[in-house]
């Protein structure tokens, strides 16, 4: 999948760098500018689990916001108190594992197995995380959640919403 030069440099712009692994603008607002992007499962030689990367820099902020306010401590205390959100986080994980692995071409496939990092990435979900009960990240569930709905994702359109 080709990007071209100038979405190339508007997420250079976005992210205050040149992308890393970049291969295709997952979401973007309704004036087409990049919201989330999408990486390679391989970067520079080594695993890279991270499927979606957020760009916006607004909702960037937000949730930094957010993260700073004690968000995620506050998810984890809700998440960790029911047993059904937890269930539906590692279905999330899963899930997210199985459409990461839908953009992994065979070449690169096999590339990652010959490394060893093919069983890695099988362990890892959303934003890389390894213990499907931890939130770990706002941001990276986010950015999935704009590709995909996902249980944190979700919690926190809800409280944006009160």
């Amino acid at each position: 999948m080709s990007i071209s030069p100038y979405t190339q440099a508007q997420i250079a712009a976005l992210l205050g760098r040149e992308p890393r692994g970049l291969e295709a603008v997952a979401v973007a607002d309704v004036e087409d500018q990049p919201m989330v992007i999408r990486v390679a499962s391989l970067v520079e030689g080594k695993p890279f689990p991270n499927l979606f990367w957020l760009v916006d820099r607004a909702l960037v902020y937000k949730i930094d916001c957010e993260e700073a306010s004690g968000l995620i401590g506050r998810f984890q205390d809700r998440v960790d108190s029911d047993s059904n959100l937890q269930k539906k986080m590692r279905l999330d994980h899963q899930a997210h594992i199985e459409l990461r692995n839908s953009f992994i071409d065979d070449a690169t496939r096999v590339q990652l197995n010959r490394l060893e990092f093919w069983q890695v990435l099988q362990r890892r979900g959303i934003g890389g995380i390894a213990d499907f009960g931890r939130i770990r990240c706002l941001h990276t569930w986010y950015a999935s959640h704009l590709v995909v709905t996902n249980t944190v994702g979700a919690m926190l359109d809800q409280h944006w919403a009160v």
